[in-house]
């Protein structure tokens, strides 16, 4: 019998525009039942199909309230915590760091900032920092180059040796030897799901180091967005996709992969996240389906000390 997990059933999987499972909570499928066509789109993919799956700020009209007030926690968190910002980690203008020591620490949380790949800032997401940093846990926010001026293999060397930098200036911040774990959230979750592909040993990082990937509402083949207009920006075609699709390549170490996805996102995230668990079974735990939450929330739950979600990422320092 396989692990209960929120999931649609097969019929259900389509636009989904409120939480999983029935009012009363309970679950309406578990991954075993569901059919493998359900890991196909609900529809051939065109144009219109994938915009409206992919196009996460049309979704969610008041997304904008999300960006400030994010922004604004973020500055506040600036404030409150003891900060090394801007190290260089690079020669380009966007390769940079800031980070937040922890009392103690137990290891590094690497979060990578999301914005399908052209837009927003570490500055955007500091806020996350905060509740890590208050349970131990360094916390090193990275940016990096942004399309069009790059292409997303560029972007994915960027944030390997901004990882290979922390790595080899963990002495400074009393966190030598300890684990380092990345995450991030949409573009950064699929670019922490990314660096489990890496090939650690070539730039003197030790693999058993990299502790664990989450995933926030993440994308693992980027196959459909050649079809968006944001491509405009992505410059992919089907090659270029593919290079940079995780499902298409094999993690390079057996660290844990958590994956966590909101529950009014499109079944198109929903199904990013499965895909996933498909293709790594080796090392991705169940996708967790969090109810109510959308593109944006999703950020806010994982930033919640209280939540499931940032309770089972403090588990991978342990």
């Amino acid at each position: 019998m396989g692990v209960r997990f929120p999931l649609p059933a097969p019929d259900l999987y389509r636009d989904i525009k409120a939480p999983l499972g029935g009012n009363d909570g309970s679950i309406r499928g578990t991954l075993d039942a569901v059919n493998p066509d359900s890991l196909s789109p609900a529809e051939p993919y065109s144009a219109a199909f994938c915009e409206r799956q992919y196009n996460n700020r049309a979704a969610v009209p008041n997304h904008q309230d999300f960006f400030v007030r994010w922004a604004s926690r973020s500055a506040m968190a600036r404030e409150r915590l003891s900060c090394y910002p801007d190290f260089a980690y690079g020669a380009g203008a966007r390769h940079t760091l800031d980070l937040f020591p922890a009392a103690n620490p137990k290891g590094l949380l690497v979060f990578i900032h999301g914005g399908y790949w052209r837009t927003l800032d570490k500055a955007d997401f500091l806020f996350v920092a905060e509740p890590f940093v208050a349970h131990h846990i360094s916390v090193a926010a990275i940016n990096y180059g942004l399309c069009p001026a790059v292409r997303i293999d560029d972007i994915v060397h960027d944030c390997t040796h901004a990882i290979a930098w922390l790595n080899a200036n963990t002495r400074r911040f009393g966190l030598d030897g300890k684990p380092i774990v990345v995450g991030g959230h949409s573009a950064g979750g699929h670019l922490a799901a990314m660096m489990m592909t890496i090939d650690w040993e070539a730039l003197k990082v030790l693999p058993s180091r990299i502790a664990g990937a989450v995933s926030v509402s993440g994308v693992f083949d980027l196959e459909p967005l050649v079809y968006t207009s944001m491509n405009a920006d992505l410059r992919l075609d089907a090659e270029s996709a593919r290079r940079v699709s995780p499902i298409h390549l094999k993690p390079k170490i057996t660290a844990p992969v958590q994956l966590v996805v909101g529950g009014i996102e499109s079944s198109e995230f929903i199904r990013q996240n499965l895909l996933l668990k498909a293709a790594w079974p080796q090392v991705s735990g169940e996708p967790v389906v969090v109810p109510g939450c959308h593109h944006f929330s999703i950020v806010d739950h994982f930033a919640d000390p209280a939540s499931p979600a940032f309770r089972r990422a403090l588990k991978l320092f342990e």
